[in-house]
């Protein structure tokens, strides 16, 4: 018998189905060879201080830092149950070899071996790596399992990845607590995050404002304006220079090709989910999710917006049911497996074309059909439109005017329901040299604004960018930025669970204690630097070409020079 694992119950029925197993058994279903059963989540944990010593109950500078000589890890109270049938099945006699069907990526191969490893299971590892729920994708996965010592070293990388962020979380959050009195929540991730928030509001807290003017002239059909000026007596006196009639001396006319955005990853999804729903990160996940395992979409947690390209027959044959709208130069471009890492982009499965959709729930339908027009618009022309500028000079400074009209909406009209179509902004038909009688003329005064505080949609932005310039060129890491696609929305719902910033409408705004604590940390807490160091290094753990322990001890010296106040 074969055991097979999967990450949730849901996963491991659609499994179950696929490769025969339909016996139903207390935690698990068995048949034609295999038993299928699941986690639920992280059934096994990192044990928290006082596992290791009574005395870390109490917080207390004087016992810190805590560093573990060697870790350890328990099973999860709640899902002890689960763990249990799991050790079970593992330790059964029919069983010669366990397959890890979790969730293929780091944290899918960490949860599958923290219970292999918790259960003392010695038996060979298989890998099933698979970014579809469809039938076919799970069939042809068990046709081509990998060895599960290929995964050994991102085995590596994850459980460095968490003993590191235990390191901090557990060691600084005590120490800044204890010193200023006040429960502070410390992490490698959230607290730069935290930071980008505490520092945007700042900015819009000190903000003062500037006046400058324009100077507009209009021409009745249409309208000259002047950039920026500073100086009101300039602006003046440039106003008493426009003559009664306008001699045009420039007219511009362009023609301009915009080709579709590219498919999604979990973070675009999730930001124009925001934009056009108001929904949260963690919502949009959860949606998704839902949708993955009703095996309408592909696999959601990914950072790639590109398809490999063996998938270009199937991913033809999808939007080619929805009629012919093919532009076969845009259509190749989705395709890239050089920019997939472990998972492609987000796209609707082809057993989604059999699905009812009106069966969904109205939050989970939303999200399919961004999903699915997205796609559709990624094959589709470009958008085409003719920009025209019209522009005069007087006394040296230069007046414009600028109109739009679109020739062709190309891939814009998958996305109509989405985005509101902007109006045609068309100028009068003038010509270079003509001579035309001003209508009426004016002094403006404007004043800049003030930067726009965080929603959700340009936070995740702005966390996937963050530290980028500090990655190097050409290598793929599992996490960019701040947190990874999966982990973004859990962080700013931490954040505001430890009430270090709140929800405003659609705003993300820091709260005192938020403040507060920015202001206390170590400068490369604060940093999203930090974060494309560390993921620089687990992507080398998780090639092999640097040693775990290592990058823990680099972690630990970071920790005992804060608190010896040696790196404030």
């Amino acid at each position: 018998m074969r055991l097979v694992i999967a990450e949730k119950p849901s996963v491991a029925m659609s499994i179950a189905k696929v490769i025969g197993a339909n016996i139903r058994k207390d935690g698990y279903v068995e048949g034609n060879g295999y038993i299928v059963s699941w986690c639920v989540g992280h059934l096994v944990r990192m044990s928290s201080p006082d596992r290791y010593d009574k005395k870390y109950k109490k917080w207390r500078i004087e016992d810190l830092p805590i560093i573990p000589e060697n870790y350890l890890y328990e099973v999860n109270n709640y899902t002890k149950k689960q763990f249990n049938i799991l050790k079970k099945l593992m330790k059964d006699k029919r069983v010669t070899e366990t397959i890890n069907a979790c969730d293929a990526g780091r944290e899918g191969e960490l949860i599958f071996r923290l219970v292999y490893e918790q259960a003392s299971c010695k038996k060979p590892i298989k890998r099933l790596w698979i970014s579809s729920m469809e039938d076919s994708a799970i069939k042809e996965g068990f046709e081509n399992l990998k060895d599960g010592a290929d995964y050994e070293n991102l085995y590596k990388s994850a459980l460095a990845r968490g003993q590191a962020d235990w390191l901090i979380g557990m060691n600084l959050s005590r120490y800044y607590s204890c010193v200023h009195n006040k429960n502070y929540s410390v992490g490698r991730v959230q607290t730069p995050t935290l930071s980008m928030i505490v520092k945007r509001d700042s900015d819009i807290k000190n903000f003062e404002k500037e006046k400058y003017y324009t100077v507009e002239i209009d021409m009745k059909d249409f309208v000259l304006e002047t950039k920026r000026i500073d100086d009101y007596d300039e602006a003046k006196k440039l106003f008493s220079k426009i003559p009664e009639e306008i001699e045009i001396k420039e007219v511009e006319t362009k023609r301009k090709e915009t080709r579709p955005d590219k498919l999604f990853d979990l973070t675009t999804l999730q930001r124009e989910c925001n934009k056009y729903f108001g929904y949260s990160a963690q919502q949009t996940l959860d949606y998704a999710q839902s949708l993955y395992e009703k095996k309408l979409i592909t696999y959601p947690r990914t950072d790639s917006r590109y398809l490999t390209d063996d998938m270009t027959d199937t991913a033809k044959k999808y939007v080619d049911s929805f009629g012919p709208d093919m532009n076969e130069k845009n259509f190749k471009s989705i395709f890239d497996s050089s920019k997939v890492t472990d998972h492609h982009a987000i796209i609707p499965t082809m057993q989604s074309l059999n699905y009812d959709v009106d069966k969904l729930q109205t939050s989970e339908a939303k999200v399919f059909e961004l999903i699915k027009v997205k796609f559709l618009a990624a094959r589709a022309g470009n958008l085409v439109t003719e920009n025209t500028k019209v522009m005069t000079n007087i006394d040296g400074t230069e007046f414009t005017a600028t109109g739009t009209v679109v020739i062709d909406e190309g891939h814009t009209k998958y996305l109509s329901s989405f985005d509101k179509k902007k109006k045609d902004k068309v100028l009068p038909k003038v010509c270079k040299g003509e001579r035309i009688k001003t209508n009426n003329k004016k002094i403006n005064e404007k004043y800049t604004k003030p930067p726009t505080a965080y929603t959700e949609a340009t936070l995740l932005k702005d966390m996937e960018n963050a530290g980028a310039e500090d990655i190097k060129k050409g290598v793929e890491v599992e996490r960019k930025g701040l947190g990874t696609p999966a982990t973004r929305a859990g962080i700013i719902e931490n954040l505001i669970r430890k009430e270090l910033i709140k929800r405003d409408g659609k705003k993300l705004i820091s709260t005192d204690k938020g403040n507060d604590l920015v202001k206390v940390v170590a400068d490369f807490l604060r940093s999203p630097k930090t974060t494309a160091e560390w993921e620089m290094k687990l992507y080398e753990i998780s090639e092999g070409k640097r040693d775990v322990n290592d990058f823990r001890e680099e972690i630990e010296k970071r920790i005992v020079a804060v608190i010896s106040h040696k790196d404030m």
